[in-house]
């Protein structure tokens, strides 16, 4: 299964980045690649989201991201193209908490035949690239 583990520190507290994650269907307006975002249901820290990407060609699947605790997300694949899709991120405050270690991490199994270049490129080059829109985003507000 492809998978990708990419870490950053952003100039801002684990609150104000977690903030960035959770506004989903905010993630068309900062991440090219996003094409659609919508929250289908929310219910406390669940939320279960549908997703589209444009990767060559347009991919469409459905999340349920939970907030485990205050400073980790995780997901899973509820529908879509792929066979799975793990992941999580993980915030750390760093000093005085206005800084934030953030590690995210992905595993994808496609459930389609997909070239083998463009399942590496959505899981080494693509996905984890979106951390560093994530922090522009993040540190902007």
């Amino acid at each position: 299964m492809p998978s990708a583990t990419r870490s950053v520190e952003i100039n801002c507290s684990p609150e104000r980045f977690l903030a960035v994650v959770r506004d989903f269907e905010s993630y068309p307006v900062f991440i090219p690649e996003m094409v659609s975002a919508k929250i289908l249901q929310e219910t406390g820290d669940v939320s279960e989201v549908a997703f589209g990407i444009h990767m060559v060609r347009r991919l469409d699947y459905t999340l349920r991201l939970t907030q485990v605790t205050p400073h980790r997300i995780e997901w899973c694949l509820v529908s879509g193209i792929f066979r799975s899709n793990n992941g999580s991120w993980q915030l750390t405050p760093l000093g005085d908490g206005s800084r934030t270690h953030v590690e995210y991490k992905v595993d994808i199994q496609v459930g389609m035949f997909l070239p083998g270049s463009l399942v590496r490129s959505l899981v080494g080059k693509t996905l984890p690239s979106m951390l560093q829109k994530f922090k522009a985003r993040a540190e902007a507000c």
